[in-house]
Parts: C-alpha cells; structure tokens; sequence
C-alpha cells in the first residue's frame, strides 16, 4: 500500500473540507479510483492534514488530484502550500 500526507497551514474559506460537512462530495471524488482505501482529513487549529492510502502509487496519484483540488477550494489563496510526504506504508490497522 501507499499513501500521501498533505498538511495544510493557513486560514481556511470553509470548514467543510476538514469538516464532517463535505463527505458526500469528498467521497464521490475518489470512490471510483482504482486501488482506493482510505481517506482522512484531520482539522488543526491553523488547517489541517489529509491522508490518502491505495493499493499503490498510480492510484494515490490519481485521487490526490481532485481531493487537493477541494481543499484549495476551501482555503484561502494566502495559504501556504502543503507540505507533502508520500511512501510506502509499513503498518496498516483496521476494524
């Protein structure tokens, strides 16, 4: 598996993309990638960190491109851009 970390720093326009409120949307974006596991988004006080896990690269690749286009969406122009770590996952828990 692979995943991409995005953390994002800077004032936010909307809530929803580190928010419960943006769901339906954020889901249908990367439901149809191929090798799509997981998607999180984590709120902090000045933006947020998002993760991407899928089966490889090629399918990381592929969803970041729409979900980092929601967030720039959602923040503000004056916000930096995010620092990004992408790697192979070594651990990997689920219910």
């Amino acid at each position: 598996m692979y995943a991409v970390v995005r953390t994002y720093r800077g004032e936010r326009r909307s809530s929803s993309t580190f928010s419960g409120s943006g769901t339906r949307t954020s889901r249908a974006l990367i439901s149809g990638v191929p090798g799509f596991i997981n998607y999180v988004a984590v709120r902090s006080g000045d933006g947020g960190v998002t993760v991407t896990v899928c089966e490889d690269k090629a399918g990381t690749d592929e969803s970041s491109r729409p979900m980092a286009e929601r967030v720039k969406e959602n923040v503000s122009t004056t916000a930096d851009p995010p620092a990004i770590t992408e790697r192979d996952t070594v651990l990997q828990f689920s219910s």
